[in-house]
């Protein structure tokens, strides 16, 4: 296979990304329209989009956001929330071992759900080149942050973007997302304990417990699925 150039990789990731760009428009005008909403300043929100990085997280802060700040709560549903991402890095990091230092610093900054779903499928084919995951990580922080801001400015008369139905945004590309990833039986069955531990947590404890849930959830059926493999 012709190796890429960089700008041929990067046209790859806006290629695939561009739905999940499209789908966190709406959720970031949420985030920026509540933390506006709970007295942050338009540059705050800038901020806190652009150095933390992580959508769920975010709502679930801002939501929880008061005077005084309740540090603990903010902490405990924060990495709740995140912790996913510590087997998500695992299961990255092995595909990107011929990224420089600060290639996986960058990367792993940006690291989301999407470019992650989306990398994992790629590294099926072909090695992930900086430029393609890189390249997605920047389109995506800044549209976040972007839309983070135009919410925080236009919140006051935009109103409550769930009534457009905004929430479910993320819902369906998480849908298409992982209908891409379901290429085996056995990866069907991790989908499906997953959800299933996921949605039993949610019923019986509720947010956010279902997420880390049903990640040990989906973990435990990946070991049963591929414990006969070396």
């Amino acid at each position: 296979m012709t190796s890429k150039t960089p700008l041929e990789e990067f046209k790859d990731g806006l290629s695939d990304l561009w739905p999940a760009l499209v789908a966190a428009a709406p959720i970031a005008l949420l985030f920026g329209t509540m933390a506006q909403s709970k007295g942050l300043s338009v540059l705050e929100v800038g901020l806190f989009s652009a150095l933390v990085f992580a959508g769920g997280a975010q709502l679930a802060a801002i939501e929880l956001w008061s005077t005084p700040v309740p540090l603990f709560a903010l902490m405990a549903s924060t990495f709740l929330i995140n912790a996913r991402y510590l087997l998500m890095s695992a299961s990255f990091a092995p595909k990107v071992t011929h990224f420089s230092w600060p290639q996986r610093l960058i990367s792993f900054h940006v690291f989301a759900d999407e470019n992650w779903a989306l990398a994992e499928r790629r590294a099926r084919t072909q090695r992930i080149a900086f430029a393609y995951f890189g390249g997605m990580g920047l389109l995506f922080i800044i549209n976040w942050t972007a839309f983070s801001v135009v919410g925080a400015l236009v919140g006051p008369f935009l109103g409550d973007p769930r009534r457009f139905g905004a929430d479910f945004a993320f819902i369906a590309i998480f849908i298409g997302l992982i209908a891409g990833l379901v290429a085996t039986r056995s990866s069907f069955f991790v989908v499906l304990a997953s959800a299933a531990g996921a949605t039993l947590a949610y019923i019986a404890l509720g947010t956010p417990w279902h997420v880390l849930i049903g990640a040990l959830c989906g973990i435990a059926a990946a070991a049963i699925a591929h414990g006969d493999k070396p």
